[in-house]
């Protein structure tokens, strides 16, 4: 296959509070080290895009070195925790920013959707706007108006077509963004969390149009999101993005996985809060012999020990859990009338446990909530407890790798005349 997009060296910076470098002599200095085709002296003392950490320096790199080739035809995820580069790895592909230093080569038309709005004039009306688009992309009228009726049809915007798009919510906004896109005739289809906005039922829409020109028609996407179930499902490769440096370039099962253990780095098995007008006091995920740790056998129970304040007016409240898997989907709930472990207001302690060869072998997280059904939400903890199942040899149970499912029932089974 021909090589389509061909990144070397890639550099973006960004200077924090000010543009340019504050003084004239250092503007000088980096424009005499650019046309000798040397180094931005000031980039040298910029520092990873840690958005977590306090820098020393006021020059951040959203990306740093990334070198990566894609072929004609495949679909990639790129994938990473907010803050990784993404985005602007998107608006450098798409040529909505520059690099800093590096190169980028692109073989073919490129029709991006990076947020909602992205290229339309809010006074031409939806169907300007998609003449518009493809008038950018160097399409004729008439290629442009053999795409039309797909295009209306597609984004379920018929009866507003003739509407200014700022009178389009943002749900109509992006379909309507998102057909243009797919349909018109670009060779790379740039997509960056379209499926964040719109319902079920445009989402699974645009996933199998992306699918279509992908495996159908051997175009090339490139999709973000943060949704690890569409990634598996639409993507063949994955680029795994943190603090702005490629983690793994590779398939996309293996960058799941990799970007499950990147997530879960400085994860603790344990929660603890010493603030005493918050609900949850500790939690903690152990196994059997009441020992805190991360991973459990199939054949093993799992329980979460949870320490927390019920005031008067929480009694009449549930306690609950949701298990989340790996692609972020919801496994199951579970939850516990108050008032049905204690009944007055003070400190309780209460031990929540999965039955063993429950959960199939995979990466697992839990968050934890106090709520008034209905009426308030009074805390709900998330994204500090994460465990893992790994398959032990167990007799009952052979887990081979195979898609199964994040749960294993034991159903009756019986015999019949």
């Amino acid at each position: 296959m021909a090589k389509v997009i061909k990144v070397e060296n890639l550099s973006k910076a960004y200077r924090l509070g000010e543009i340019g470098t504050g003084t004239i002599t250092k503007d000088w200095e980096r424009f005499w080290a650019k046309t000798r085709g040397k180094e931005d002296p000031f980039l040298k003392i910029g520092e990873v895009n840690d958005r977590t950490k306090k820098g020393q320096s006021n020059v951040v790199l959203s990306l740093k070195d990334i070198n990566f080739d894609i072929e004609q035809g495949d679909a990639v995820g790129i994938i990473g925790r907010n803050g990784a580069g993404k985005s602007t790895l998107l608006k450098i592909l798409s040529r909505v920013t520059a690099p800093t230093t590096g190169s980028i080569k692109i073989k073919g038309r490129i029709a991006s959707l990076l947020e909602v709005g992205t290229g339309f004039h809010p006074e031409l009306t939806g169907k300007e706007n998609i003449f518009l688009n493809g008038a950018i992309l160097g399409m004729r009228k008439a290629e442009i108006k053999r795409k039309l009726d797909e295009i209306i049809d597609f984004s379920g915007v018929e009866r507003y077509i003739d509407t200014p798009v700022k009178r389009y919510s943002s749900g109509m906004y992006v379909r309507l963004a998102f057909a243009v896109a797919a349909y018109l005739e670009s060779e790379i289809l740039i997509v960056d969390e379209v499926l964040a906005v719109g319902d079920a039922e445009f989402q699974k829409k645009c996933l199998g149009k992306m699918g279509d020109i992908s495996k159908g028609q051997g175009r090339t996407v490139l999709f973000v999101s943060h949704n690890m179930g569409a990634i598996k499902k639409l993507c063949n490769q994955a680029i795994i993005l943190n603090n702005g440096s490629i983690h793994l370039n590779g398939n996309v099962n293996e960058g799941i996985n990799a970007y499950t253990k990147i997530h879960t780095e400085n994860k603790s098995t344990r929660y603890k809060n010493n603030n005493p007008e918050k609900g949850f006091m500790e939690i903690a995920v152990e196994g059997e012999n009441s020992e805190v740790r991360s991973d459990f056998g199939f054949d093993e129970s799992i329980s979460f020990r949870m320490r927390f304040n019920v005031k008067q007016a929480y009694l009449s409240g549930n306690v609950g859990i949701k298990v989340w898997d790996n692609l972020e989907r919801c496994v199951f709930t579970s939850e516990m009338k108050i008032n049905e472990l204690i009944d007055s207001a003070g400190e309780i302690t209460t031990l929540v446990t999965i039955p063993e060869m429950l959960l199939t072998p995979g990466d697992y997280k839990v968050s934890f909530a106090l709520h008034l059904p209905n009426i308030q939400i009074i805390e709900v903890i998330a994204d500090v407890i994460y465990f893992e199942v790994v398959e032990t040899g167990s007799d009952f149970y052979e887990f081979n790798g195979a898609d199964l499912g994040c749960i294993f029932v034991n159903c009756q089974w019986k015999l019949v005349n």
